[in-house]
């Protein structure tokens, strides 16, 4: 037994976000076989993820502010405080923050049995998918 050290809030990258999202890894695996992943991650109004699948697929519990998450076929889900996520394992999809809130949630996901395919990250959100909910 032992307390995990303080996580380090670090930028995530451009490359995969568009606008300012920070995120604070909580969780990773510790020993053996464990898969568990939790960040806290907080997203300036209006930024997004670029399009990304998870292996195991993704949960998204939402701790402040007004979350969006979008799918393929257009549809985009809203969710507030208290309201957890779920995207199924291999699905694109993006989530931020809603234009005008300022949004912070827990990304929980599993690793995949090689850690590199576990986030397949693709090409960025456009506007007018981001603003078409």
């Amino acid at each position: 037994m032992h307390a995990l050290p303080q996580p380090v809030t670090t930028k995530n990258p451009p490359e995969q976000f568009t606008g300012d999202v920070w995120l604070d890894l909580l969780v990773t695996p510790q020993d053996g076989d464990q898969r568990t992943i939790v960040g806290r991650v907080r997203f300036a109004p209006g930024a997004r993820t670029a399009w990304h699948a998870h292996a195991r697929g993704q949960f998204l519990h939402v701790l402040d502010g007004v979350a969006l998450m979008g799918a393929r076929d257009g549809t985009v889900i809203e969710a507030r405080p208290g309201q957890t996520l779920y995207c199924p394992p291999g699905e694109d999809h993006w989530h931020g923050a809603a234009p005008n809130s300022f949004m912070e949630h827990l990304a929980i996901s599993e690793g995949a049995d090689d850690p590199a395919p576990s986030t397949i990250w693709r090409e960025h959100v456009t506007d007018a998918q981001y603003g078409s909910r």
